[in-house]
């Protein structure tokens, strides 16, 4: 008889477990404090950047909250807080992964090293690393570029890539980093640089923001192509089934199709410039067969 406490405990845990199963992890964190952290970018156009209010807006953020209504329903929290953490290059990874945000809602490539660190969603664009330069600057190529100087931004991996294009090339420039991508490209709208390098994506965006767009144009060539996904915590398998059904979803159902259409075709926020930047048949391929296989 004093054994059945011990075996009704059991019984309650082994009952309890598929509910802990659940909300462990990210799921739990949210569940407890009734908030969900997005890391965002303030000048990522089009992807995440803040309006002329100050309000985090882009392609990224759309699909995000996306997943945050599909945590609102798991964990039945209708009322679910939003809180909004401004993040950079060099911080986002660190940041998610000592808990601070639970969804990285920028422009983050999906890359096998920093899957060491973090997980990604479902990747949801293809960009190429190209760079943008004036048009008055008789630049038609990256072998251009020998002996001036270019800008990038700190944390993104533009850096090693067109470190490797020089060592190939025997390609001599000098490198100057902004801290993010609007003051990496202030730096060639000020002729302080011949260039900047970054994922075509970005420097349309920058570009199209910009006072004169008509001045700018991308170079053709392309140092490589590259997967965008939301970043998200290692080792959290709940958290990170739910984001990859929920981005899926919107692939399969044609959705994503819409919210491309939005931020790429579309005239955007603040100023209602257009990117005019067509979906490539890389990125449909991705929405065909979604996948969170890094580079």
């Amino acid at each position: 008889m004093k054994s059945l406490p011990s075996i009704a405990l059991a019984s309650l845990v082994v009952a309890a477990s598929p509910v802990l199963a659940q909300e462990s992890g990210t799921l739990e964190k949210i569940r407890a404090s009734k908030t969900i952290t997005i890391g965002n970018r303030d000048a990522s156009i089009p992807f995440s950047y803040t309006d002329g209010s100050g309000v985090p807006v882009g392609y990224a953020i759309d699909i995000c909250m996306k997943v945050v209504d599909a945590v609102k329903q798991k964990l039945n929290l209708p009322n679910l807080q939003i809180k909004f953490q401004t993040v950079t290059s060099q911080n986002r990874i660190p940041l998610v992964v000592n808990g601070t945000v639970d969804l990285e809602c920028g422009s983050t490539t999906n890359s096998m090293v920093r899957q060491e660190q973090v997980a990604f969603g479902p990747s949801y664009i293809m960009v190429g690393v190209s760079a943008a330069v004036k048009k008055s600057s008789g630049i038609n190529s990256f072998a251009d570029l020998a002996g001036k100087t270019i800008s990038t931004t700190t944390g993104t991996t533009s850096i090693p890539l067109l470190r490797a294009y020089r060592k190939n090339d025997n390609l001599e420039v000098r490198e100057v980093y902004g801290k993010d991508h609007s003051d990496s490209f202030l730096l060639l709208h000020a002729d302080r640089v011949s260039a900047f390098v970054m994922d075509d994506v970005l420097l349309a965006g920058q570009i199209a923001a910009s006072p004169k767009p008509g001045d700018y144009k991308i170079l053709p060539e392309v140092l490589r192509q590259e997967p965008y996904g939301i970043m998200l915590r290692k080792d959290d398998p709940q958290f990170k089934g739910l984001v990859d059904v929920t981005i899926k979803d919107l692939m399969k159902s044609g959705k994503i199709n819409e919210l491309y259409a939005k931020w790429f075709t579309s005239p955007i926020p603040p100023r209602g410039v257009n990117l005019n930047f067509p979906m490539t048949e890389a990125t449909r391929d991705l929405y065909r067969h979604p996948t969170d296989k890094g580079i």
